[in-house]
């Protein structure tokens, strides 16, 4: 049975390369392209598989692009759940400039979806066998989605008792947090769109955090930070972890990364300050690595060692 259920109805194929340097109206030779699995749910059921839990991903894809997606995600060893759809699995890639070390990244925004793609999408969700302790909803909408997808996902996963996870950004977070979730993972910029203020400094964002906390939006916000490291709150505590002391190679996969480990920790029974420190390590064995690789087991397990939690 998967503790965990990943849901992503935008997920890609991840182009990433490398080039000298990056110039207009110029033909510009790249180092020979990679690909790897995309689309926030699938990263986060990829980091929970790597560190030994199980983990069972829905998603829609179509075409050429959509098999090679199911493909490379069988072969990572998880158990999938594909609805078809008519037109081509999106792909986003990212180019590394090599002078400069800076990364570009493209972000395409996605087949349209008509009703019976997405529909089944949460039929898929509704139908699942074993009931799950997690749902993670995680990534962009595509077109022709209602924004109150990740909403009805919600409401399905809490008629089980279940906990219901997002990380996405608005208007489709405002929806998931009105019915209540178990746990939203925004950065600083997601939280200051769903607060409608400007967040400047720690003492905004934790003022953002418990509001959400309070209203009963959330029982549990972890927000990411980049280099600032991150923040956790519940109705009991605020958590701060520094950022690690390494140099980043890529940014493309922490967040996912980060979720994957605290959802990990959370169903293998960890308690939420041990999820946090996990978060932040698989967050930080992300940026380790280069192009769209996410977080290694290995990794995450020795930069756990060395994450500092301190209670605000």
């Amino acid at each position: 049975m998967s503790r965990v259920v990943t849901f992503t109805p935008n997920p890609a194929i991840d182009v990433s390369t490398s080039v000298d340097r990056i110039m207009p109206n110029r033909k510009l030779r790249c180092c020979e392209a990679r690909r790897d699995l995309g689309g926030g749910g699938i990263n986060v059921a990829r980091v929970v598989k790597r560190l030994g839990g199980d983990a069972t991903a829905i998603y829609p894809c179509g075409g050429a692009t959509g098999e090679l997606l199911t493909r490379l995600i069988e072969r990572e060893g998880l158990t999938v759940k594909a609805s078809t759809t008519d037109q081509e699995t999106r792909e986003d890639f990212s180019v590394h400039e090599e002078m400069t070390g800076r990364q570009f990244r493209f972000v395409l925004p996605g087949p349209m979806l008509a009703e019976p793609e997405w529909q089944a999408c949460l039929d898929a969700l509704s139908a699942f066998g074993s009931r799950p302790e997690f749902v993670v909803a995680s990534g962009s909408l595509p077109p022709g989605v209602p924004l109150d997808f990740y909403a009805r996902a919600c409401r399905i996963t809490k008629s089980w008792n279940a906990k219901f996870v997002v990380d996405t950004s608005e208007p489709a977070l405002n929806a998931a947090l009105a019915e209540g979730v178990y746990l939203m993972k925004p950065n600083l910029r997601e939280l200051a769109e769903v607060a409608g203020e400007h967040l400047t400094d720690e003492s905004s964002w934790i003022r953002a955090s418990t509001a959400l906390v309070k209203s009963r939006k959330a029982e549990v916000v972890a927000l990411t930070l980049g280099h600032r490291g991150a923040l956790l709150v519940d109705r009991n505590r605020v958590l701060r972890a520094d950022a690690l002391p390494i140099k980043a190679v890529s940014s493309v996969g922490a967040g996912d990364s980060f979720l994957g480990g605290m959802v990990w920790s959370l169903a293998a029974g960890f308690d939420l300050e041990q999820a946090f420190r996990m978060g932040v390590a698989a967050g930080s064995s992300a940026v380790l690595n280069p192009g769209t690789e996410l977080a290694h087991s290995d990794e995450t397990r020795r930069l756990a060692a060395k994450v500092v939690v301190r209670v605000l």
